[in-house]
């Protein structure tokens, strides 16, 4: 006579291989195939057969199991990225939604219970107290309004409104930012070096009007340089730069 086994209830196979990751603190990035395999198959040679369609998707997951176990053995294939395939990703894809399902139903089911636990009572408030509504009387409401009270309330309000605008601020006009197009400071810069041939930087920038524009000059400077229009010399450190033209017309850019 054979001893009683009594075999835990899964909801699926899914749940039976969380269940087997889970006891075996097992790492679900990182399945050992075999282990969990014999484990498996271990619990469908005791499982009753009464229910056939259950019973069938334990082993179709029976024959996914084994299928991964001998793609295992094989060697790796490489996919076009350069990563080596596994064939259990897809299995643990499946393990993590299944995971992720079970927990927002289990989730749900206490949310379930506690509402339960909630009663509410309706409103006993009479409908004649519900309905009432104070009456005003416009002769009680304007007792001892004075022509000279409604011209200091006018005035106050027009002092909130006047306190809320910044003095300072108020008063600036619109700041429009100049556009600096690059190409164009380029072409002046060429110009400028027709009729100077030999100026420095400081020179070239005392119509400049803010940082911006020094940037820009800078920058066209850089370019004409590498097109071979300029050259510049710079005798001492954090002296001013020497600049030669050496072109003898203005070339677009």
């Amino acid at each position: 006579m054979g001893i009683p086994v009594k075999l835990e209830a899964f909801e699926g196979p899914l749940d039976l291989l969380l269940h087997l990751i889970d006891k075996n603190k097992i790492n679900i990035y990182d399945i050992p195939i075999v282990q969990i395999t014999e484990q498996y198959m271990d619990y469908i040679r005791q499982m009753e057969r009464k229910n056939l369609d259950i019973m069938s998707e334990f082993l179709v997951m029976a024959a996914t199991l084994l299928r991964i176990k001998s793609e295992m053995l094989l060697p790796h294939e490489v996919e076009e990225d350069g990563e080596i395939t596994d064939p259990r990703k897809e299995l643990v894809k499946r393990l993590l939604e299944y995971k992720m399902y079970k927990y927002i139903s289990q989730e749900l089911k206490d949310r379930q219970m506690d509402a339960a636990m909630l009663l509410f009572k309706e409103s006993t408030v009479p409908k004649e107290i519900l309905d009432y509504r104070e009456e005003v009387h416009a002769k009680d409401l304007l007792d001892g309004l004075t022509l000279a009270k409604l011209h200091l309330i006018f005035e106050s309000v027009l002092k909130r409104q006047t306190d809320k605008i910044d003095p300072i601020r108020s008063h600036f006009g619109k700041i429009e930012r100049e556009e600096i197009n690059l190409s164009d400071k380029i072409l002046q810069i060429q110009e400028f070096g027709v009729r100077h041939r030999h100026f420095s930087f400081r020179g070239l920038l005392s119509s400049a009007q803010d940082k911006m524009e020094v940037i820009v000059t800078f920058l066209g400077i850089l370019e004409l340089m590498k097109m071979g229009r300029i050259s510049i010399c710079q005798k001492e450190l954090f002296e001013d730069i020497e600049i030669d033209y050496l072109a003898d017309e203005v070339k677009g850019f």
